[in-house]
């Protein structure tokens, strides 16, 4: 299985590098260029052992800007991925990472490949909030020795850009949420960009046997409150299916157990400082969710999604 298409290939010196780390009778046979990456060229190879074949996943931050933070982002996701080996919650295994480009033409990250595959689809999504749900609860269960870094807001009341044709007042006051200080939290570990773009799952024929096969992307692991991990995937689900579907998931997360912020103005400030970070990249989401197959989510029409989904969570505040 030979994959000659140039967008598949990976650089001679990765090439060299990813060969240095097979097990013993391994080669590569082939590689593929696996679509969905919004940061980073993510390519899986498939090497040959014993007759049978294994899939790594190699993971190269090309783009300046990341190429610039590469070394604390990938050993960041290194030190997770080791961490997560001992739990039970699904992820790549990691075999080798380059941080600094010192093998590599840019720094890259090598790690086991994971069954399963992404769904961004309308259709049985019913069936799927509840599965993200009890994944998210088992990530924000997870104690570890020595605790990630704290987490970064991804946006401030200052550089916030409503969409256009907003409504300028509501986002006015909800920008005005934001811009009072973070409200108390007891930590816990995030996954940080948890969101259904980084969750694989095992699609059979019958819904029945839907289950989820692993989480990927650790590299914005971090500590800090569940309410932003369950806020980031629910502005993606409102994004992704429609603004109704961001308010499902927070209930979803506390039916599976989950603890959220006590007081709704909490709940509120941690919606709001992950929903508004998605006025100034709407269209960075919107490009891979086209990409695999969702062609009518252009930038207008995420935006207007985000305006519809921001408006409601202010009515909620009355």
């Amino acid at each position: 299985m030979t994959n000659h298409d140039e967008a598949a290939a990976v650089r001679p010196w990765a090439l060299a590098w990813v060969s240095g780390h097979l097990e013993a009778g391994e080669r590569i046979v082939g590689t593929e260029a696996l679509q969905g990456g919004i940061t980073a060229e993510m390519r899986r190879t498939i090497g040959t052992r014993d007759g049978g074949t294994r899939d790594l996943v190699l993971r190269t931050f090309v783009d300046p800007f990341f190429v610039e933070h590469a070394e604390d982002l990938l050993n960041r996701e290194a030190g997770v991925l080791t961490l997560l080996a001992g739990t039970g919650v699904p992820a790549p295994g990691l075999v080798a990472v380059d941080p600094s480009a010192a093998h590599c033409e840019y720094p890259s990250l090598l790690m086991t490949h994971v069954a399963g595959r992404t769904v961004l689809d309308d259709e049985g999504l019913e069936a799927r909030v509840p599965l993200l749900a009890r994944q998210l609860v088992a990530i924000h269960a997870l104690r570890p020795a020595e605790r990630p870094r704290e987490f970064e807001a991804w946006t401030t009341a200052d550089s916030v850009v409503p969409p256009n044709g907003a409504d300028a007042a509501v986002w006015a006051a909800a920008t005005e949420v934001i811009r009072k200080p973070a409200p108390p939290y007891e930590g816990r570990f995030l996954h940080r960009d948890f969101h259904p773009g980084n969750v694989l799952f095992e699609v059979p024929p019958s819904p029945a046997g839907l289950r989820i096969t692993g989480v990927v992307d650790w590299v914005q692991t971090s500590w800090g409150p569940a309410d932003l991990d369950v806020a980031h995937c629910s502005t993606n689900l409102a994004l992704l299916h429609g603004p109704a579907w961001g308010p499902r998931f927070a209930e979803a997360y506390e039916e599976a157990g989950g603890v959220l912020a006590a007081a709704a103005s909490e709940r509120l400030y941690w919606r709001l400082l992950d929903g508004l970070a998605f006025a100034a990249g709407a269209q960075w989401v919107a490009r891979p969710w086209r990409d695999a197959g969702r062609s009518e989510l252009t930038t207008r029409a995420v935006e207007e999604r985000l305006d519809a989904y921001v408006t409601a969570l202010m009515d909620e505040l009355g």
